[in-house]
C-alpha cells in the first residue's frame, strides 16, 4: 500500500543525512545508491469530479489543494482533461468539473470512461447532480447513474477510492423546488453507499450540505463564493486525507503479489466500414513490469454503435451497448510488454459517423 508522504519531516531529515554522510566519508563508510531511491514513489492521483461547482473556476480545489500541501501531503496530484481555470491562487488546477453538466447524461452517453483512462486516478472526489436536481431528474435515476459511474470507475481500477458529497444547499430565484429537491435526494446517498461500497474499493459519503448556507456561502443561490468554497475545502480535507493516510494500492506496474492487478492499455482500430456496421479491433498490451495472468477490456461504441460477434475473447454486452470483454483460455497470459488482439462487427445507426469507441483494460498479475 503506497501512503501519500508528508514532507516536512523528510526536509528535516534530508540536512541530517547530509551531515551524517560527510561525518563517515573520511571512514570509507557510504550510503548505498537504493537508500534514497526506495522512498520515491509516484503521486497520488485524485480526481475531481463534477459539474461547475467542481470546475468553473471551483475554487474550493484551489483551498483544498494548499490545505493539503501546508500539512505536509505533497505526494498528490490533481488530475483531469480540464485545465486551470483561475482562482487567484498557485495550486494544481487539473480537474474534471464540467460545467453545466448532468450526471445522468455522463452516464447515458459513456463520457467517463475516456476521462478516466486519460488521467488515470486512484481517487475519485465527487460533488455531481446539482443540475439533475434541477431539473427534476428522479433520484432513483440519479442514483443509478451514480451507479453506473462507480462501475465505470472500478473498471478503470478496481481499488478506487470514492469520495461522494451529498450536494450543498440550492436555492436559485428561478427554482423554488430545488431546496427540497436537495434535501430530498441528500438523504438518499448514505444508504446507496453503504450498498455499494466494497472493501476493495470503499465509498465515504461527505456531507457537504450541513452548515452550509445558500445565503451566506454562494452568489447565486447556487455556486460558492469564498466563503463557501472554505466550507467545501473543510468538508473534503478530513475525508481525503483519511484516504491519503490509510494508503491506496500501489500503481499497476509494479512487482505487486499475486492477484495484484498489472498495468495494461488497451486501444482500438477500425479494420473496414460499410453502411450500417464496421469491423474493429482492439489490442490489449501488457505495460507493467510483471506477468498477467488475465486481462479484461471494456469497449463503449461511439454513435449508438453496437457490438454482435467477437472473436478470440469472451463477450458481455450491457444494455446500453457496453461491452466487457474477457481473455480467451489461451491469450490471457501476457509477458510484460506482450499484447493480444481481439476482433469484433457491430453494427451502426446509418446516421453514424467513422466508427469510434472508447477502450479501457484492467489485466491480472501472475505475481511473476
Amino acid at each position: 500500500m503506497r501512503r501519500a508522504r508528508r514532507s516536512s519531516p523528510r526536509l528535516r531529515i534530508v540536512p541530517v543525512l547530509g551531515l551524517l554522510a560527510a561525518l563517515l566519508l573520511p571512514l570509507g563508510i557510504t550510503f548505498a545508491p537504493g537508500a534514497t531511491a526506495a522512498s520515491a514513489a509516484d503521486p497520488v492521483r485524485v480526481m475531481p469530479l463534477g459539474d461547475s461547482i467542481t470546475g468553473s473556476p471551483g475554487c474550493w480545489r484551489a483551498v483544498l489543494w494548499n490545505r493539503l500541501l501546508n500539512s505536509g501531503y505533497t505526494d498528490i496530484d490533481f488530475v483531469g482533461t480540464l485545465p486551470p481555470q483561475g482562482c487567484g491562487q498557485a495550486h494544481d488546477g487539473d480537474n474534471e468539473g464540467h460545467g453545466g453538466e448532468l450526471v445522468t447524461n455522463v452516464a447515458d452517453q459513456n463520457l467517463l470512461p475516456g476521462r478516466l483512462a486519460a488521467t488515470r486516478p486512484d481517487i475519485v472526489v465527487m460533488h455531481f447532480g446539482t443540475n439533475d436536481v434541477w431539473s427534476s431528474i428522479a433520484p432513483d435515476r440519479i442514483l443509478a447513474a451514480y451507479t453506473k459511474l462507480v462501475t465505470q470507475m472500478r473498471a478503470s481500477n478496481p481499488d478506487m477510492r470514492i469520495l461522494v458529497a451529498q450536494l450543498i444547499p440550492m436555492n436559485p430565484a428561478s427554482c423554488t423546488g430545488c431546496a427540497q429537491r436537495v434535501v430530498d435526494f441528500n438523504a438518499r446517498i448514505p444508504d446507496w453507499a453503504r450498498a455499494t461500497s466494497t472493501a476493495r474499493s470503499p465509498i465515504t459519503v461527505v456531507d457537504q450540505w450541513t452548515g452550509f448556507s445558500t445565503a451566506a456561502d454562494t452568489y447565486d443561490g447556487v455556486h460558492p463564493n469564498a466563503s463557501g468554497d472554505a466550507k467545501i475545502a473543510a468538508r473534503w480535507f478530513p475525508a481525503l486525507a483519511a484516504v491519503l493516510d490509510a494508503g491506496v494500492p500501489q500503481d499497476p506496474g509494479g512487482p505487486g503479489g499475486p492477484g495484484d492487478p498489472a498495468a495494461c492499455t488497451a486501444r482500438f482500430r477500425a479494420v473496414s466500414t460499410w453502411q450500417g456496421g464496421y469491423q474493429g479491433e482492439v489490442t490489449v498490451t501488457n505495460t507493467s513490469a510483471s506477468s498477467a495472468s488475465g486481462w479484461t477490456a471494456t469497449v463503449v461504441p461511439a454513435s449508438g454503435a453496437r457490438i454482435g460477434q467477437l472473436w478470440n475473447g469472451t463477450l458481455t454486452t450491457a444494455a446500453d451497448g457496453t461491452a466487457t470483454v474477457t481473455n480467451a483460455a489461451w491469450n490471457g497470459a501476457l509477458a510484460p510488454g506482450a499484447s493480444a488482439t481481439f476482433g469484433f462487427v457491430a453494427t451502426a445507426p446509418a446516421t453514424a459517423g467513422a466508427p469510434a469507441a472508447t477502450v479501457t483494460c484492467t489485466a491480472k498479475s501472475s505475481g511473476a
